[in-house]
């Protein structure tokens, strides 16, 4: 509803402040992340210490005001890499960079419920490991996608969302896009986050793997 909209474009200005800081690195790695990493540009895997517990709730960051009438997600699959999922909600840490899936959960994927509920206008921000200390991660394939494939997600009420795949980059941590990824859409559209590249001198990877989804 137009009444909507204002709401919506506040909120992700919101968002865009409050990720916008948030550039230092950390990240995946072969091994386990140290608790005491600085801040991940947003959604890189991250290694602060709230991230190693459940997705933070209450949380002072953008709120989905507006959405009310959609249900938040509960399963993401992605058929032609053999992903399928849970999803665990997101909030933001308190030094204000975005959750991540805990080490432990990392064939689980993360939906971050600051931005955009799927099927609501603007980026739904699904976010999942490469690898952890304890191998390969959900999105370890994820950079085998190919424009055009189908990435579903499932809703509290039962109903699946068809999104098809768009377009990927590869970006280096140090120049995140985050109005490419977090900037209001008209439409529904779907962002998948992950860690890329090549390792640095502290085990983390030097990239994050971004692909981008539309509604269907």
């Amino acid at each position: 509803m137009p009444s909507r909209t204002p709401h919506r474009f506040r909120r992700t200005a919101a968002l865009l402040t409050a990720v916008a800081a948030s550039v230092a690195l950390a990240g995946c790695s072969s091994g386990e992340p140290s608790a005491s990493a600085s801040a991940a540009p947003p959604g890189e895997p991250s290694a602060s210490a709230s991230a190693h517990g459940e997705a933070v709730t209450g949380s002072t960051g953008p709120t989905t005001t507006g959405q009310t009438d959609r249900q938040a997600p509960v399963q993401v699959s992605i058929p032609s890499i053999g992903v399928k999922s849970a999803l665990m909600e997101l909030g933001l840490n308190e030094d204000g960079t975005v959750e991540v899936p805990p080490s432990e959960k990392g064939m689980t994927v993360g939906w971050y419920s600051g931005g955009s509920v799927p099927g609501s206008p603007g980026p739904a921000v699904l976010i999942g490991h490469n690898d952890t200390r304890f191998g390969r991660a959900v999105f370890h394939d994820l950079k085998d996608i190919r424009e055009g494939a189908e990435v579903l997600v499932r809703d509290g009420a039962g109903k699946t969302l068809r999104y098809t795949v768009t377009g990927r980059e590869a970006v280096s941590k140090k120049a995140f896009p985050t109005e490419r990824v977090y900037g209001p859409t008209k439409d529904s559209t779907l962002r998948l986050i992950t860690c890329d590249g090549e390792f640095d001198a502290e085990g983390h990877t030097v990239d994050n793997l971004i692909v981008y989804g539309s509604l269907v």
